[in-house]
């Protein structure tokens, strides 16, 4: 029997690069997030039922975001390593950041884009070359941040 696909089927989205924006600025491009999301922790409430069974209730906890991690190729750019400089030097209020991780398709077209708020670079690391690869240098960025929403 053949398959009957709707109208109104979407298909995915498909990234081909990310965008990374603070406070207006377009900071670089990256081949690599992860992290674009958040998760209510589970509590486990112990009670008695009517017949004097033991239940376990699950109730909501805490809510929490995951840190951004972005990842590319090292660039002559220095943005992400004067950022984090300030944060190294104690001036984390100073380092919080408000930004956009915008998702492109293959034709550079925005798909896709999540703002956070009060972020400020927790880590960022270099390459780590090996004189017998021919591998591209990677750097990674590691944002932590007090909200993110998906906007579109």
């Amino acid at each position: 029997m053949a398959q009957v696909i709707s109208d109104n089927a979407v298909d995915p989205l498909v990234a081909f690069n990310f965008g990374l924006e603070i406070m207006g600025v377009v900071e670089g491009f990256f081949t690599e997030v992860a992290g674009l999301g958040s998760e209510t922790e589970v509590v486990e409430h112990k009670v008695m039922g009517p017949k004097g069974q033991q239940v376990v209730k699950k109730v909501p906890g805490r809510l929490k975001w995951d840190n951004i991690t972005l990842k590319r190729g090292i660039t002559a750019n220095l943005d992400i390593w004067k950022w984090r400089k300030q944060v190294e030097q104690g001036d984390v209020q100073g380092a919080r950041k408000n930004g956009s991780i915008m998702m492109y398709d293959q034709e550079g077209k925005e798909v896709a884009r999540w703002n956070f708020e009060g972020a400020w670079p927790a880590k960022v690391s270099g390459p780590q070359p090996k004189a017998d690869s021919n591998d591209i240098g990677i750097e990674e960025l590691t944002i932590v941040h007090a909200f993110i929403e998906r906007v579109s």
